[in-house]
């Protein structure tokens, strides 16, 4: 089994930054890939993917040139840097992990494990 724990969301203004941790625990050798998805309602999107090797990541147009998924220097943590925010970036955000590759993992293919989510809130 894996836990994932995610920090790092709050409010801030348009325009501003935000940066979003998620580090992953227990049997993390059954993950690949980890994954940055957001959720308004019932609407989920994947946004952003990376393999915990870091030599590959993928990510939604909707914020490609805005925010940046990278590994950590400790075992099994990543972040997503999100810059230039907009509010329409308003949403719960959550990591999740699994086998898959990053193509695969931000359409929702092959998700193991989810955090419990971080809220980010972009104010106009």
């Amino acid at each position: 089994q894996v836990q994932l724990v995610e920090s790092g969301g709050g409010s801030v203004q348009a325009g501003g930054s935000l940066r979003l941790s998620c580090a992953a625990s227990g049997y993390t050798g059954s993950i690949n890939s980890m994954v940055w998805f957001r959720q308004v309602g019932k609407g989920r999107e994947g946004i952003a993917a990376i393999t915990t090797d870091g030599s590959r990541t993928y990510y939604a147009d909707s914020v490609k040139g805005r925010f940046t998924i990278s590994q950590g220097n400790a075992v099994r943590t990543v972040y997503l840097q999100m810059n230039s925010l907009k509010p329409e970036d308003t949403a719960m955000y959550y990591c999740a992990a699994g086998a898959s590759s990053p193509f695969d993992l931000v359409r929702d293919y092959g998700v193991y494990y989810w955090g419990q989510g971080t809220q980010v809130t972009v104010s106009s």
